[in-house]
């Protein structure tokens, strides 16, 4: 009884007071309510009616329709960027395409009934303001990822390729506004700001998406990708300095009234930069902690946002140049920035930033370009932005004294326009300079500019590619791929490979990959990340002599990574650890980047969509969604490390429960040629009595070293205790499914384990 005392008194309480509240409810009703007509009580009676309408009324309410559009647009940037990465674009320019479908130009013009219900004329102003607070927030992350102590340290040769290329632009901009401002302009448009315009839009270069593609080719840590990313940089202070101005001009209306705007702005940033940045430095002097920041130091740097963004907008120049600024100024400690970042990166990426690609889409009126002109003037608008910054950039970077590769890849990057080309864009269709057909253009332009980056990069690679000539014969190099999530694990993961190639170094190459989550920005604390990943690791390897190339990339999508990279670098063999992701599994986990255990019914809905796999049960592996996305997807060799607090390897052990085991022989012959390890081979089936090749392999072990070696065979009794002998288990991927069907118990008491799959 006593320990039903809790709901027995529960139960009492709820009930007495439920009884009281029917109670003075009814009372209320008869004695204070006046009697119904007979209106009313029909009424009552139509409560099916009464709750339909309330529905509809909630359902096309503001908030409820601004809820319902937020929805629509994350499905669609997600699956537009989600198939661009898998053709090897940027994510943006599947966003970008996104914002058009849902705006006139798709959706408008062929389900006009469905666009006008998700997206009314009454809610554009609701999507616009929330679209200007979220680019705030992304222009004071761009201002923030910039780095002012690499713009000083190669200065000169960026500022010199920068600002030709906008001025090559500018110039031309210009000049091809002077022949279209009859045609395209607004009636009381003014040339000066519609020249100026055009002008600033040819000229933009996407710093955040042009750092992306430097970091996802690997060209981060080579003299290019520096000068590359630097140019960038200053490109995009420039440019922005260069629209304060333009936008001072036009909203002044003439020149003369635009020097107070400018003459303010410049009081502005010197007041930015010689008093609010110091206090602000000595307001993060008082952050104690290395891993978090206080509620009132984040207040104190939103209200500088913020303030900063609404002096730009009142001196009449734009709040985002003030947004931009304020993250320039920011203290400069690189913990203090990414804790910062990592604040506001993704509400103002995921969520915020694609309501801008939408709004950038509802103005954006393809069908306007109707006639075949048009479009003539649309391609002259690309030829001109493409020429400028491609063959400018190239023959700038050729005169500096970089090679024809380098030249032409410089410029193909600097051709990158992306988001902050549709920022500059807004700008003038909002101010009321660009007009719909010419906004429609500029926008093309924004799009084929940023899509034709990455071929014309590899176009550059295959013109450029260095040929060995047909007479050289080279001994094949044995060539390792080691992507590791953590420091320890990449330790662990060089040891087993040094292991494979300790004696033969010199037709050897380990390369030890790590892979940082990231998205379209360049992250502040790159370089800094990167070495004190490969700090530790590089230490190992001068422990064990052992020569390795390092590679530090930022990947969003780290599995799908591994395997492009694996699959295109001629490797032999691929280690991993055992990772479980949640971004890998079937074509619906990866669009909406969710765990197939969080949608167990849907991703089951979506199986019929999953390829042949080369091995079956993932769930009796237990290996994790990613590591199965690599054995699916990789075209070579991969080895899977599960550690057990390995710290040597002296002992190997080597179960042989599958026929196909034959391939693990050519893995024991190159340990035993290459290390000084001991092998106990356990063949539970007689492959070797049915196997000459695998018999070859084990002929060879003993060639090297007889005494390191010994064969079990059945009908030796085997029990878990000898394999915690061993420092390491060497198993095929079949076998080891065996295993643990077999011997169940065994799992957790077995040593550090390698599973091999051909």
């Amino acid at each position: 009884m006593s320990k039903h005392k809790n709901l027995i008194f529960y139960i009492s309480v709820i009930g007495v007071l439920s009884v009281i509240i029917y109670f003075v409810l009814s009372l209320g009703q008869n004695q204070l309510q006046p009697s119904l007509d007979g209106n009313e009580i029909v009424s009552q009676h139509s409560a099916w009616t009464n709750f339909s309408t309330s529905v509809i009324q909630e359902a096309t309410g503001s908030t409820a329709l601004l809820i319902l559009q937020i929805i629509v647009i994350l499905c669609f940037v997600r699956l537009f960027g989600w198939v661009c990465q898998k053709i090897g674009q940027p994510t943006v320019i599947g966003e970008i395409i996104a914002g058009i479908v849902l705006g006139p130009s798709l959706l408008g013009a062929f389900f006009p009934e469905m666009s006008e219900l998700i997206f009314p004329e009454s809610s554009i102003g609701s999507i616009k303001l929330l679209s200007e607070i979220g680019l705030i927030l992304f222009m004071f992350i761009v201002g923030m990822e910039l780095d002012l102590k690499v713009l000083k340290n190669r200065a000169n040769d960026a500022v010199l390729i920068s600002h030709t290329c906008i001025a090559i632009l500018f110039t031309l901009g210009i000049i091809f506004s002077y022949f279209i401002y009859p045609y395209f302009s607004h009636p009381n448009g003014h040339f000066v700001s519609f020249a100026l315009f055009m002008g600033i839009a040819m000229s933009i270069t996407a710093f955040p998406v042009l750092a992306r593609i430097v970091h996802e080719r690997g060209l981060n840590k080579t003299p290019l990708g520096a000068m590359v990313i630097t140019c960038a940089a200053v490109d995009d202070i420039t440019a922005w300095c260069l629209l304060a101005a333009v936008i001072a001009i036009a909203k002044a209306g003439t020149f003369v009234s635009s020097l107070y705007v400018i003459f303010f702005a410049v009081v502005y940033v010197i007041l930015m930069f010689k008093l609010v940045r110091p206090f602000l430095q000595r307001v993060a002097d008082l952050q104690t902690s290395k891993n978090i920041i206080s509620k009132s130091i984040i207040g104190i740097f939103f209200l500088v946002l913020f303030l900063s963004s609404y002096l730009t907008s009142i001196i009449g120049i734009h709040p985002l140049f003030g947004a931009f600024l304020a993250g320039v100024i920011m203290p400069p400690n690189i913990n203090f920035r990414k804790l910062f970042i990592d604040k506001i990166e993704d509400i103002s990426l995921v969520i915020l930033l694609p309501l801008f690609f939408v709004y950038t889409g509802l103005n954006t009126r393809i069908g306007l370009l109707n006639d075949g002109y048009l479009w003539m003037i649309c391609g002259i608008i690309i030829l001109i932005a493409t020429t400028g910054k491609l063959v400018g950039g190239a023959l700038v970077s050729r005169f500096i004294g970089f090679d024809w590769k380098s030249s032409m890849t410089i410029g193909a990057l600097m051709n990158t326009r992306g988001l902050m080309e549709l920022v500059v864009l807004n700008i003038g269709y909002d101010l009321g300079i660009l007009t719909p057909e010419v906004f429609a253009m500029m926008v093309v332009m924004a799009l084929v500019t940023t899509f034709m980056t990455s071929p014309l990069l590899d176009l550059i690679d295959r013109i450029f590619k260095n040929k060995v000539p047909a007479n050289i014969t080279e001994r094949k190099v044995y060539k390792i791929l080691a992507p590791f999530k953590n420091i320890e694990l990449g330790e662990k993961l060089l040891l087993i490979a040094n292991s494979f190639v300790k004696k033969s170094q010199n037709y050897s190459e380990i390369n030890m990959v790590h892979f940082t989550p990231g998205n379209n920005l360049y992250q502040y604390s790159i370089e800094d990340e990167e070495r004190d990943t490969f700090e530790p690791i590089l230490e190992k390897a001068r422990e064990l002599g052992q020569p390795v190339n390092t590679m530090f990339e930022v990947a969003s999508e780290p599995f799908a990574k591994i395997v492009k990279l694996s699959n295109d670098g001629d490797y032999d063999l691929l280690l991993i650890g055992a990772h479980y992701s949640i971004y890998q599994g079937n074509l619906l986990g990866q669009f909406l980047g969710l765990s197939t255990k969080l949608l167990r019914f849907p991703a089951h809905l979506f199986s019929f969509l999953k390829k042949n796999k080369r091995v079956t049960n993932r769930d009796v592996l237990s290996l994790g969604d990613g590591t199965h996305s690599v054995l699916k997807n990789s075209n070579l060799s991969v080895g899977i490390f599960i550690d057990r607090g390995l710290t040597e390897i002296k002992n190997v052990i080597v179960p042989i429960l599958d026929e196909d085991d034959i391939f693990v022989g050519d893995f024991m012959e190159r340990l035993t040629q290459n290390s000084y390890v001991r092998i106990t081979l356990w063949d539970a089936i007689g492959l070797m009595d049915n196997s000459i090749e695998f018999v070859k392999s084990v002929r060879g072990i003993k060639a090297v070293n007889p005494y390191l070696f010994q064969l079990w065979n059945n009908n030796i009794p085997i029990d878990v205790d000898i394999f915690k002998k061993h420092d390491l288990l060497m198993v095929s991927l079949k076998s080891w499914k065996n295993l643990r069907e077999r011997y169940p118990s065994w799992e957790k008491d077995v040593p550090s384990t390698l599973i091999l799959n051909d």
